[in-house]
């Protein structure tokens, strides 16, 4: 799987929609046979008109909208539950696109649903900023400043791959700077940058944005096609998953 600067041409579903017209309805004969007739009309017409109001599933296919992966992986959820990683990396501009469409559709979950976040480390140049989501996770400002990390590098243009630029943008936001810092180069986010590196590696990733379901499968807006149909994968996905609990 990969990530493009530019989408492709979008893979469509056809689906059928109730018809306009209605089914032409035969003269009324006394005939006996032409009643047959009648009799076999009707009941084909109103077979028809079923099938054609009938709703269409949303039918994936394995290798496009999504891949499976093998071996599938441990998930860090309770019996019952679908965990959905999003996998991201700070300077990617298509993660940073992403996010705001991301963001509404995980308050959309319920309980059911697990939705965490996972920088990828695709390579060791990415680590600084694999760094800086720990960090912040580390003290408890993941969720309030994730956000401020993209508009920072993708709008006013920072780069915030060296520390000590981390360290004074987060000063700007009420963060203390030693704490910060402390917890940048702590044991603990430490682990954590590892255990993403470990990740990327075991869903056999190659490009982000991306979102694994379940341990089982990982799709991305570049296999569906985009956005509004990566989400209507994910959810399939996941009802897929919670008919199996």
């Amino acid at each position: 799987m990969r990530w493009a600067t530019s989408t492709p041409s979008r893979r469509t579903i056809s689906s059928l929609g109730c018809s306009k017209n209605p089914v032409p309805h035969p003269r009324p004969d006394n005939s006996g046979e032409n009643m047959k007739s009648l009799l076999k009309i009707a009941a084909l017409g109103l077979s028809l008109a079923l099938s054609i109001c009938a709703p269409s599933a949303h039918a994936l296919e394995a290798g496009k909208e999504y891949a499976v992966i093998s071996p599938a992986q441990p998930t860090g959820v309770k019996k019952g539950q679908i965990e959905v990683l999003e996998f991201f990396w700070y300077n990617c501009p298509h993660c940073f696109h992403l996010e705001p469409d991301f963001n509404t559709w995980t308050k959309k979950q319920s309980k059911q649903v697990v939705v965490k976040r996972v920088p990828a480390m695709l390579n060791e140049n990415w680590s600084a900023l694999t760094r800086v989501y720990y960090a912040l996770e580390a003290i408890g400002m993941a969720d309030k400043l994730h956000d401020d990390v993209f508009n920072a590098i993708h709008v006013d243009g920072m780069n915030m791959t060296p520390p000590e630029t981390f360290f004074d943008w987060a000063v700007t936001k009420g963060v203390d700077r030693k704490r910060i810092a402390d917890a940048y180069n702590s044991f603990a986010v430490n682990t954590k940058v590892m255990r993403a590196q470990q990740l990327t590696r075991d869903f056999k990733l190659t490009g982000v944005p991306a979102i694994v379901i379940n341990g089982k499968y990982v799709t991305s807006a570049y296999m569906t096609g985009g956005q509004p149909e990566l989400f209507k994968t994910v959810d399939a996905l996941i009802a897929q998953e919670l008919k199996r609990k």
